[in-house]
C-alpha cells in the first residue's frame, strides 16, 4: 500500500485526486497540503473532497509531515512545485508532477533532483492524451512538409497559462518529427494582415471559457483533405487516474526522471 500526498487539496484537481485515491485499492492518502493561511487548514481532507472522514488533516508544511507519505502528487504552480521538489529531494521521497509553465531554470532544478529521487513529470497525466502524442508524431512523420499544422486548445476560464503545457508539448513533438526548432516556427495567435502562411509554421490557438476541462486538436491541413486528431477530457478524473498509474510506475524506481511515455512503454 503506497502512501500518497496531495498538494492543493482544496482545489478542483486536489479534490479529484483525493477521490481517486479513496476509490483505488493499492494506495492510501498519507497527507494533504494547502497554502498557509487559508481556512481549510486543519480540515479533514476526505470531508473536503466529499468522500467522508479519512483521518488526514490538511496541513501547510510538507517538511513537518514528510514521513507520512511515500510519493507526492503535485498539480500546482511552478514556484510551489519547486518547494515540493526541494522537500522531497532532501527526504528521498518520490514525486509525480503535473504542473506546467516551468521556465528553463526551474526545469534544471527538477532534472537535478531526479539524480537523487524518482520523478515522473508530464504536462498531461491523461493516458489518452499521451496516446495522442504518439499519434501526432506518427502523422507528422508521414505527412512531412505537405501539410499546414495548427494546434488548438481550450480550457476553463481559471487557467492561468496559455498555450497549455499539453499544447506546447504537442508542438515540441511535431517540431521534433519534422526536424524544426519550435522556437523558430511557432506562431501564437494571429491578428491583422499577417501575409501568406509559411508552411514551416506550427500555429497555436488558445480558447479560455466556462468550465471546459481540456480539449486539444492538432490539424494537419493539406490540399483537398484535412486530418484532425482530437482529445477531449470530460472530467478531471482521467488526469487523477493517470497520476495514480504514475505513482505505481515509480514504485520500483530508485531515481531518475520519467514521463507518461515511459509509463506507456513508448520508449
Amino acid at each position: 500500500m503506497r502512501r500518497v500526498a496531495v498538494t492543493g487539496a482544496a482545489g478542483r484537481m486536489g479534490r479529484t485526486l483525493i477521490q481517486a485515491i479513496n476509490e483505488a485499492g493499492q494506495v492510501s492518502l498519507g497527507a494533504a497540503f494547502e497554502r498557509a493561511g487559508i481556512s481549510v487548514i486543519g480540515s479533514d481532507a476526505g470531508e473536503l473532497a466529499g468522500v467522508g472522514k479519512l483521518g488526514v488533516a490538511v496541513a501547510d508544511d510538507i517538511t513537518a509531515h514528510i514521513d507520512a507519505f511515500d510519493v507526492l502528487i503535485d498539480f500546482s504552480v511552478p514556484q510551489a512545485t519547486l518547494q515540493c521538489v526541494a522537500a522531497c529531494q532532501g527526504a528521498g521521497k518520490q514525486l509525480v508532477i503535473g504542473t506546467t509553465g516551468f521556465e528553463e531554470d526551474a526545469l534544471k532544478v527538477i532534472h537535478s533532483a531526479a539524480v537523487d529521487v524518482a520523478i515522473l513529470m508530464a504536462p498531461n497525466m491523461s493516458v489518452g492524451v499521451n496516446v495522442v502524442f504518439r499519434l501526432i508524431e506518427q502523422a507528422a512523420y508521414a505527412l512531412g512538409d505537405e501539410v499546414d499544422i495548427e494546434v488548438i486548445e481550450a480550457h476553463h476560464r481559471h487557467k492561468i497559462d496559455a498555450p497549455s503545457g499539453t499544447a506546447v508539448r504537442m508542438g515540441e513533438i511535431l517540431a521534433g518529427a519534422l526536424d524544426r526548432n519550435l522556437s523558430d516556427v511557432a506562431v501564437y495567435g494571429r491578428e491583422g494582415i499577417t501575409g501568406e502562411r509559411d508552411r514551416q509554421t506550427i500555429g497555436f490557438q488558445s480558447i479560455r471559457g466556462g468550465d471546459i476541462v481540456g480539449e486539444h486538436t492538432v490539424v494537419f491541413a493539406g490540399t483537398g483533405e484535412r486530418i484532425e486528431i482530437t482529445h477531449r477530457a470530460h472530467s478531471r478524473m482521467n488526469f487523477a487516474q493517470g497520476a495514480l498509474r504514475a505513482v505505481q510506475f515509480l514504485a520500483d524506481k530508485p531515481k531518475g526522471l520519467f514521463d507518461m511515455q515511459d509509463l506507456l512503454g513508448f520508449r
